[in-house]
């Protein structure tokens, strides 16, 4: 008799053990959000303010950010990792679109890349389309004049870096010149500055290390092709088990409100004298998701 009180007390603690850690691991806990997102949009301190702003409506909230590439984000949240991803990759978005990984999202914000390179610019990029500016610097490097530091890790950046040079009709993978990294966008300029180098950056993350960058300046920051649209997305919890979609909703919400747009398009006017993103505000014309669509096309 007391073996079997025994083996029912165990049998009811391992239970109970699985139980907790499923609710923590899984984020059922209707209190924890966990987000996967660009490190572009986390570097810039602007998601630690949107945090902020919200735990003061909310405050027996915890958000915790994984600060990762938009690809890498994404195949996350694909495996149970995530409640929310927050990418730029239009091209990765729509498969985990179509798979149903992901709710229909929405942009919340946008900004540009932007290529940027030594002052001296060897390749003579400087007033350039973006392709015609790949185009050159692939020369430039074909010729011993120019580096190229790549992003390399299947971010939204590096995403759109492929496709430039794709547009250009060239390809730039094995060159003694073409440096790929590995890394967040933050170390990618730091090494571009270092060699003397070209990359391609968002702009918010350049002004957010501009102080840092004496060798880099921006040649290349206007076109169609650099556009930076920024998508919020709640995973699906038919697809994936698990997920706290209801906190989800509430801060796509909060990013979407008018109090969250506000933070978002004045985010950096007091440190750099312009924000580092635009809000989307709903995209009323319909601009951004046309652009959104051209890009997913693209991928």
């Amino acid at each position: 008799m007391r073996i079997r009180r025994v083996f029912v007390a165990l049998t009811v603690a391992v239970v109970v053990s699985i139980l907790f850690l499923s609710i923590y691991q899984t984020g059922q806990h209707e209190n924890i959000l966990r987000v996967t997102t660009t490190t572009s949009l986390y570097n810039t301190g602007l998601l630690d303010k949107l945090a902020e702003e919200f735990k003061q409506m909310h405050p027996d909230v915890s958000v915790q950010f994984i600060a990762i590439g938009s690809g890498e984000a994404l195949r996350r949240a694909a495996q149970g990792d995530a409640d929310m991803v927050l990418s730029h990759a239009p091209n990765l978005e729509k498969r985990y679109l179509d798979d149903g990984t992901l709710k229909p999202g929405k942009i919340f914000a946008y900004n540009y890349f932007i290529i940027v390179g030594p002052s001296d610019d060897p390749a003579n990029v400087t007033g350039m389309s973006p392709i015609e500016a790949m185009a050159a610097i692939y020369t430039a490097g074909e010729r011993g004049r120019a580096i190229f530091v790549s992003r390399a890790d299947n971010s939204g950046t590096h995403n759109r870096e492929l496709m430039l040079w794709s547009l250009a009709s060239v390809n730039p993978s094995g060159k003694t010149w073409y440096l790929e990294l590995g890394a967040d966008m933050a170390l990618t300029l730091m090494v571009a500055n270092e060699k003397k180098a070209y990359t391609l950056s968002d702009v918010g993350t350049y002004l957010k290390f501009s102080d840092k960058l004496g060798e880099l300046k921006p040649l290349v920051e206007r076109g169609d092709a650099l556009i930076n649209i920024y998508s919020v997305y709640v995973v699906n919890p038919v697809k994936v088990p698990g997920v706290n979609e209801k906190l989800a909703e509430v801060f796509m919400r909060f990013i979407t409100s008018e109090e969250g747009q506000k933070i978002i398009e004045n985010y950096g006017i007091d440190e750099f004298g312009k924000p580092l993103f635009n809000a989307a505000r709903g995209d009323p014309t319909g601009e951004l998701k046309n652009v959104w669509e051209s890009m997913a096309k693209l991928g």
